[in-house]
């Protein structure tokens, strides 16, 4: 059974919408492009690494029209290795709607998404789901991933679309690495899902030797 990696980026309040550009997510969101003061070579080689072994994206619709709006121009380029990567592995697109599709490799999925998600599992080792946060609230909620990278990023907006955005549910997960900082203070967090619910205790229990003055 192949794995499913979500890759987000986020703010310390947990917001994920338009990290790359004012034109990504615009409405009622004045913040578009968030995440490009703050990118430098620690992070970039952070990601570059996270996308190794990549053979199939998984996407929402609106990720899906950028990237494919975008990648299949970049080859030669700044981009070349991610873009030649994106362009040859097969596109799995998650919508309700009709899509363009005519960036090559590109497949709809069906309505039954969980089913469509354990059918990609079945046919890649290496599955990525980059931003596309409608689409992270259902794996989150369904429990369709294994790995999430989190790139925290040393801002706070106080608006826009949240990373866990009613679509989480009870779950626990395990760090999977030490975290790892960028000079400018962004925080790589890779976390892998744990069996089990998050459990409960009281701090104030004596073996724990809370509120003790001896």
């Amino acid at each position: 059974m192949g794995l499913i990696h979500i890759e987000l980026f986020a703010t310390l309040d947990l917001v994920g919408q338009a990290p790359g550009g004012p034109d990504e997510d615009p409405v009622g969101f004045p913040f578009g492009g968030w995440q490009a003061p703050l990118l430098d070579e620690v992070t970039g080689a952070q990601i570059g690494a996270a996308y190794e072994g990549t053979d199939a994206l998984l996407l929402g619709r609106r990720t899906y029209g950028l990237f494919a709006g975008y990648w299949p121009h970049q080859e030669g380029g700044e981009d070349n290795e991610i873009a030649t990567l994106f362009n040859s592995v097969p596109k799995y697109v998650a919508s309700r709607g009709r899509p363009d599709l005519s960036w090559a490799g590109s497949v709809q999925l069906g309505p039954d998404l969980a089913e469509a998600v354990r059918g990609i599992r079945d046919r890649h080792e290496h599955v990525k789901v980059v931003g596309s946060l409608n689409l992270v609230q259902t794996l989150l909620r369904e429990k369709l991933f294994d790995r999430l990278d989190l790139w925290v990023h040393p801002i706070v907006l106080g608006v826009g679309k949240k990373v866990f955005d009613g679509g989480a549910v009870p779950t626990n997960v395990t760090l999977l690495e030490p975290p790892a900082a960028s000079p400018k203070g962004t925080v790589h967090l890779r976390y892998g899902l744990a069996d089990g619910i998050p459990g409960t205790g009281d701090m104030s229990a004596p073996d724990r030797g809370v509120g003790r003055t001896d």
